[in-house]
């Protein structure tokens, strides 16, 4: 008798009340998705991901983008923006613009959106540990265009909590980073009701090694704690919970990641209906952006990766995501070239209009491997989230460096399957080309570093220096204690304070985040 399991599946794989587990499209517990209709009455959005240099040629690649029929704008910013640097930081040399787009003040993200109604589009924004004052310059530079503020839409990332765990783009210590997150949600369910105030992710995890399980147990009860802490300021579940959005990564294991996507709604609906009480179906939906996993791009044979990208959206959209990005096959070269990005939106355009997957909800629903899968997810996420509280939550297990662990040794294990050939990479570690062809590279243009800097030192030459002080002051006077840090930093930069200064009046207070160090937990 073999050892090996048994290459497909039966109905006693999924025992027990199957049709419970399931319910309908558009009802709870939502696992066969959140609209009835799903993408028959409105498809995923497409929402490529952009930006670089300054504000003014973001501002172009934007307006190509729509353009190519793209409605939805997810904005990349550069490593010291990420970083809560300004751009004549001497830490910021060599980085400026080089990634995403560079942000110093109100005026370069007035200058992004120059022509585009900030009331009227949606706009994703991958920041994360200064994302506070990043929706507050968005905000200001919506009332600087003559347009309502209160109606801005879109999403700002906010996950500061993963930044310890993969990216490592932090600022401050992981408790004072969850009060700003906090402040911001409950900021933008007064003031930006329209505005997602965090997106949730399970994204950058992933890509830096974990597995699915993991990738699902540790964004949830991230969120777990993001609420929490929410509530603690007095703010009613179904006020804000709406507004919650999420980010996971559509990976190589294509029906994985359909049963992954089902799971995770079904989780959620749990977890904010019996653990925190809402009422609001609106708060028990998962609503999720994806993007194709930027891992498994390949310098080697770059137009392999059109077809990993297009499968994995494809797996996204099976598994009923609400938005989504292809990573460009040319990501692993540099940042994508207007002709990736392109191809990327056609890759969508395809997907939702000539195989005609959109015109049905959740097609592998009642699926005995799809749904044994998402049952065998479903369960080692939770065994996993059990251990977290176990440990005191996210934030407690986190400090201890148990996400840290677990990440790093499934990356090794990866590498080593991959290393041994045991995991199969074309054009990597099989089936490789003796000649491959040059690939378009897309550089970003030298000047434009110098030339965002003559930007912020004209910004400081007119502002009112005296208003500037006196706003960072105020600032580090609420941070100091424990009032609301929005209203401060949107004071701040109204009258034009840097990002860079914002985010320095706050490291006075808070301190920097060291990892190992115990004066920074």
């Amino acid at each position: 008798m073999s050892d090996r399991p048994r290459p497909f599946s039966t109905a006693d794989d999924v025992p027990g009340d199957l049709e419970a587990r399931l319910g309908e499209p558009g009802s709870y517990p939502y696992a066969r998705g959140i609209h009835r209709d799903m993408y028959a009455g409105r498809p995923w959005s497409i929402r490529q991901y952009a930006g670089f240099g300054t504000g003014e040629e973001t501002n172009r690649r934007f307006r190509f983008l729509i353009g190519q029929g793209q409605a939805a704008l997810s904005v990349a910013f550069d490593l010291p923006t990420q970083m809560g640097l300004d751009s004549d930081d001497p830490r910021a040399a060599g980085e400026v613009g080089r990634v995403g787009v560079s942000v110093d003040s109100a005026a370069d993200v007035a200058a992004m959106f120059d022509g585009i109604p900030l009331d009227e589009v949606s706009t994703s924004m991958t920041i994360n540990a200064p994302a506070a004052v990043l929706v507050a310059m968005y905000h200001v530079a919506c009332a600087r265009q003559g347009r309502d503020p209160s109606q801005i839409r879109g999403t700002a990332q906010n996950d500061v909590l993963k930044e310890y765990v993969s990216r490592g783009t932090y600022i401050f210590p992981p408790r004072p980073s969850l009060r700003l997150a906090a402040d911001l949600i409950a900021w933008c369910a007064r003031e930006a009701p329209r505005f997602n105030a965090i997106s949730l992710s399970g994204y950058h995890m992933r890509e830096a090694g974990c597995t699915a399980a993991q990738e699902m147990a540790f964004a949830l009860s991230n969120a777990i704690a993001y609420v929490e802490a929410v509530l603690e300021r007095g703010v009613d579940v179904d006020s804000f919970a709406p507004r919650l959005s999420w980010i996971f990564n559509t990976h190589m294991d294509f029906f994985e990641e359909i049963a992954k996507y089902r799971a995770l709604r079904r989780m959620w609906a749990s977890i904010m209906r019996d653990r925190f009480g809402a009422t609001d179906p609106r708060s028990m939906m998962l609503r999720t952006h994806t993007q194709t996993a930027g891992s498994t791009l390949t310098l080697q044979q770059p137009e392999n990766n059109i077809v990993r990208a297009a499968v994995q959206g494809l797996a996204a959209a099976l598994g009923g995501v609400q938005s989504m990005a292809l990573s460009c096959f040319d990501e692993a070269i540099a940042i994508p070239t207007q002709r990736a990005q392109t191809l990327a939106v056609r890759t969508q355009q395809m997907l939702q209009h000539e195989f005609g997957i959109t015109g049905v909800a959740d097609p592998l629903g009642g699926s005995w491997y799809v749904e044994q899968l998402t049952d065998r997810l479903e369960a080692d996420a939770r065994a996993l989230m059990d251990e977290i509280e176990q440990l005191g939550g996210a934030v407690a297990a986190i400090e201890q460096g148990y996400y840290q662990q677990l990440i790093a040794e499934e990356a090794y294990r990866k590498h080593q399957r991959i290393a041994d050939g045991e995991d199969i990479v074309v054009g990597v570690n099989a089936f490789r080309d003796q000649d491959e062809p040059g690939t378009e590279r897309f550089d970003v243009p030298p000047q434009l570093e110098p030339a965002q800097r003559e930007l912020l030192s004209a910004l400081r030459a007119r502002r009112d220096q005296a208003a500037v002080d006196a706003s960072l002051a105020a600032l580090a006077e609420t941070a100091a204690g424990d009032g609301d840090l929005m209203p401060p930093i949107v004071a701040a930069v109204t009258v034009d304070a840097t990002l860079g200064e914002v985010c320095g009046a706050l490291r006075d207070v808070f301190g920097s985040f060291r990892p190992g160090s115990a004066a920074a937990i």
